[in-house]
C-alpha cells in the first residue's frame, strides 16, 4: 500500500510538473515542439521582443537592472496577454560607457535598430503572426518605433503585423512619477525611486540592491526641463532615491504590464 501511494504521488507530482512547463510563456525556456505547439495549436502567434539594459544604475543597484526588470515584466505581460511568448530580453540599449562610472555597455542608434530589426525578423520565420518591440531604457525609443514602421510595411501583404509598444516606458513612467510628485515623494530620473523600488519588488531578496546604500542614495539634481543640471555628487544617481520601497516598486511595475497589455490589445486590433 505504502509503494502503491508513493507511486501515485510521484505520478501526480509529474502531470503537475508537466502541466506547468506546458503552461510557460518564456522562449528561451522552452523546446521546438512546444514552441511549435504553442504557435500552432495554442493560438500563441504574438511574440513580445522586450530590450532592456546594462549601464550603471548608481552605488545601491547592480548594472544588469533593465535586464533583470524586464524579463520579469514581458513575462507577465505575456501571461497577461494570454497568447504571447516572451523572446529572450535584450541586454543592451542606446548608450555609452563611462570609466568614471563603469558598469555601462552601449549600443549605437543605428547598431541598435538593425539587431532588433534582425531579431523581429528571426522571429517571423518562426511562425509568428505579430511582433511586438518595447524597451526598458529611454535610449532606443525612437529606434524601436522606426524598426516597427518598416518591418510592418514590409510584412503587411502576408498578414505579419510588426508594431512598437512605447507605453510600457514613457507612459507608464510619467504616470508614476506624476503619482510619486502627487504623493510627496522627491523627484529622480535615473537610480532614483522608480529603478531602485522596481528592483527591490522584483529582487530584493536576490542582491539586486544593496540594501545597506539605500538611506545614502541621494545624488545630483534633477534638472529643469531643457536645462542641465550642474554635477556635483557624480555617484550615478540623478535625483533621491532614499525613499524607495519594495511597495512603491510593485505599483511601479503593475503599471508597466497593465498599460503595455492595453496598448498591445489596441495595437494588434486596429486594422
Amino acid at each position: 500500500m505504502q509503494r502503491w501511494m508513493m507511486t501515485v504521488g510521484f505520478l501526480a507530482a509529474v502531470g503537475s510538473w508537466s502541466t506547468m512547463r506546458g503552461a510557460g510563456v518564456e522562449f528561451e525556456m522552452m523546446t521546438w515542439p512546444e514552441l511549435k505547439r504553442a504557435i500552432h495549436e495554442e493560438g500563441k502567434t504574438t511574440v513580445l521582443v522586450y530590450n532592456g539594459g546594462t549601464e550603471q544604475r548608481g552605488p545601491q543597484n547592480v548594472a544588469g537592472g533593465h535586464t533583470l526588470m524586464g524579463r520579469a515584466t514581458v513575462k507577465a505581460i505575456a501571461e497577461r496577454l494570454g497568447n504571447a511568448i516572451a523572446a529572450p530580453v535584450m541586454p543592451f540599449s542606446v548608450n555609452k560607457a563611462d570609466a568614471n562610472l563603469p558598469g555601462t555597455i552601449g549600443l549605437t542608434p543605428e547598431l541598435f535598430a538593425a539587431v532588433n530589426e534582425q531579431v523581429a525578423e528571426q522571429l517571423i520565420k518562426n511562425g509568428f503572426k505579430n511582433v511586438v518591440l518595447m524597451g526598458d531604457h529611454g535610449g532606443g525609443q525612437k529606434e524601436l518605433g522606426e524598426v516597427a514602421e518598416k518591418l510592418n510595411a514590409k510584412y503587411a501583404a502576408e498578414g505579419i503585423r510588426v508594431v512598437f509598444c512605447g507605453d510600457v516606458y514613457k507612459k507608464a513612467g510619467g504616470d508614476f512619477d506624476a503619482w510619486l510628485t502627487a504623493n510627496g515623494y522627491p523627484r529622480s530620473t535615473h537610480a532614483g525611486i522608480p529603478d531602485t523600488s522596481e528592483m527591490l519588488y522584483l529582487g530584493g531578496d536576490r542582491d539586486w540592491v544593496r540594501k545597506e546604500l539605500i538611506a545614502s542614495a541621494l545624488g545630483d539634481p534633477v534638472g529643469v526641463p531643457g536645462q542641465r543640471a550642474e554635477l556635483k555628487v557624480k555617484n550615478g544617481i540623478v535625483g533621491d532615491g532614499r525613499r524607495s520601497s519594495a511597495e512603491l516598486g510593485k505599483r511601479a511595475f503593475d503599471m508597466k504590464v497593465e498599460y503595455a497589455s492595453s496598448q498591445i490589445r489596441r495595437l494588434l486590433a486596429a486594422k
